[in-house]
């Protein structure tokens, strides 16, 4: 046999410089819009991983037509282990972590990658919504304006300033310093809520930078209803993100939680308690115009740009689910603090979370609330009697 001269090695195949990973619970036609957005983006190397976290519709089927690599969970794991999962099949340098109701611009992922090849010290960034929301109806808009304003303030140098969270509903962040962190906790947050923001706090106690980015667009498509305002901003959002703060001795003073924010909410509180004497004196009418005025003129930023993009009328209408959210704040706070000095000292959560190692910086496990504590309890003692008959 003729010695033939061996041809090169084969290459391995060229790894993508960028991960997208959308966890989806039966998507439905937004998240055929967001995948269509996307695939529409300037920027067209990355990998796209799709974690369908126990859809009864098609949102596999769709993904993998759209090129995804798709892994299922035939339970729904909550978009914590879900993202998890995505992170774990990645196989860039680089994870977009996008929610499935957000379609970006097309040049997001393009400004992102930049931000990071002329930034080589950056661990993460997150954007913001634009000011066109898709949902009708005056909740909805309300609510993606509302994001929109917040993270389009602050003290911007090239369009981006210091952040110490992180938001997963358009960011992007380096795969191995989050595998490194641990990832999301699907522990303490087995549903929709606030771990993104737990991972800010340990990746920027450990010294790891984190900006906000407002020229990293998105649209966001999610339809709000009052009801669904009020759950989220107490259950997934306030009570959560008050416990965090008071188990990382964190003074929030940024996004949501600006001073002037807090003092909102007392005024709101103003307005609700003079509302039932209206009947009785007149200068309960006068209280509730004082409080209702100072949340206006506390936020006279974002109601001239809701003016200006939306109109006069729908400012005005603004005013009562701007209180809402306000009244869920408040709530937030109070639920949260019954929690972390009653509920939590009954179950030792304080002092957990007050001694011993860090939970903030990554050095131990996240203690679940009492509540969630009690729930796992109960489960386990209902699952012991039932094989015990």
């Amino acid at each position: 046999m003729d010695d033939v001269p061996a041809g090169p090695a084969s290459p391995e195949p060229r790894r993508p410089p960028l991960s997208v990973v959308i966890p989806v619970r039966n998507g439905g036609l937004d998240f055929e819009r967001c995948l269509r957005r996307l695939l529409e983006s300037s920027w067209s190397g990355f990998e796209l991983i799709v974690v369908d976290d126990g859809s009864s519709d098609g949102s596999a089927a769709l993904a993998r037509d759209r090129g995804a690599i798709v892994a299922r969970n035939d339970r729904p794991l909550g978009p914590a282990a879900a993202r998890n999962q995505g992170a774990q099949l990645a196989s860039a340098p680089l994870i977009f972590f996008l929610d499935a109701d957000v379609a970006v611009h097309p040049d997001a992922l393009a400004r992102a990658m930049a931000r990071f090849a002329r930034d080589p010290g950056l661990t993460a960034l997150f954007g913001s919504y634009d000011d066109k929301p898709s949902a009708p109806g005056l909740v909805s808009r309300f609510r993606n304006l509302l994001h929109h304003h917040v993270h389009q303030q602050g003290a911007f140098e090239d369009d981006a300033r210091p952040a110490h969270t992180f938001w997963t509903g358009c960011g992007l962040i380096r795969r191995d310093v989050f595998l490194d962190f641990g990832g999301f906790d699907p522990r303490l947050y087995p549903r929709p809520a606030i771990e993104d923001i737990e991972l800010g706090y340990r990746l920027t106690r450990a010294g790891h930078r984190i900006v906000l980015a407002r020229d990293v667009l998105a649209t966001h498509m999610k339809r709000w209803t009052i009801p669904e305002m009020v759950r989220t901003d107490i259950f997934c959002r306030g009570v959560p993100w008050t416990l965090l703060m008071k188990r990382s001795r964190t003074v929030e003073s940024d996004l949501n939680v600006k001073p002037a924010q807090k003092v909102c909410v007392i005024l709101t509180a103003m307005v609700i308690l003079s509302l039932p004497a209206m009947a009785m004196t007149r200068w309960a009418s006068v209280a509730a115009a004082v409080g209702a005025a100072g949340v206006v003129a506390l936020n006279r930023d974002f109601y001239g740009f809701l003016a200006r993009t939306r109109g006069g009328r729908f400012a005005a209408g603004a005013l009562p689910v701007h209180l809402v959210y306000y009244s869920c704040c408040g709530c937030s706070v109070i639920i949260a603090l019954f929690e972390w000095h009653i509920l939590g000292r009954l179950g030792g959560t304080a002092a957990a979370g007050a001694g011993g190692a860090r939970l903030d910086r990554g050095e131990a496990g996240v203690p679940r609330p009492f509540l969630v504590r009690l729930a796992g309890r109960l489960a386990r003692w209902t699952r012991r009697t039932q094989r015990s008959r």
